[in-house]
């Protein structure tokens, strides 16, 4: 099965400008057809999946473009050994942020059970600027 730009666009919630700058980069695989359009397979949705993680991660395209360049190689140790690197920095980056996106969770569930006790009248509203004096705790 093949998709088209538009619809492997779609699949990976990105824009087709994307999905073209990552095949004229050799980031992403594909075919094409008798028009010359692209066209992208199962290998393409594998590429795709792993470029997508590994930006996620924060990886930048250089590194990225390692990584595939790597994993394209004949297999030896010191290339499993590269890639498993890459892997385990990406993965210490995907934990930090992990811990970011908890932290802020954590605080925002803060914030919702203030807003529902200021709603049920269990504390007067301490959130509105207009009401905070000089010698009051400002809570936004």
């Amino acid at each position: 099965m093949y998709y088209t730009i538009k619809q492997f666009a779609e699949m990976f919630h990105t824009t087709e400008h994307t999905i073209r700058y990552y095949t004229d980069i050799s980031l992403l695989p594909c075919v094409r057809d008798d028009g010359n359009r692209r066209l992208f397979d199962e290998e393409s949705v594998n590429w795709m999946r792993g470029i997508t993680y590994l930006k996620n991660c924060g990886a930048s395209i250089k590194d990225i473009r390692e990584y595939c360049r790597l994993c394209c190689l004949e297999e030896s140790e010191e290339n499993l050994r590269a890639r498993y690197e890459i892997i385990l920095r990406q993965r210490e980056h995907a934990y930090a942020a992990l811990a970011k996106a908890q932290s802020t969770v954590e605080y925002m569930d803060r914030k919702v059970q203030h807003y529902e006790d200021i709603l049920a009248g269990r504390i007067p509203d301490d959130t509105n600027p207009g009401n905070w004096t000089s010698n009051s705790s400002q809570k936004c």
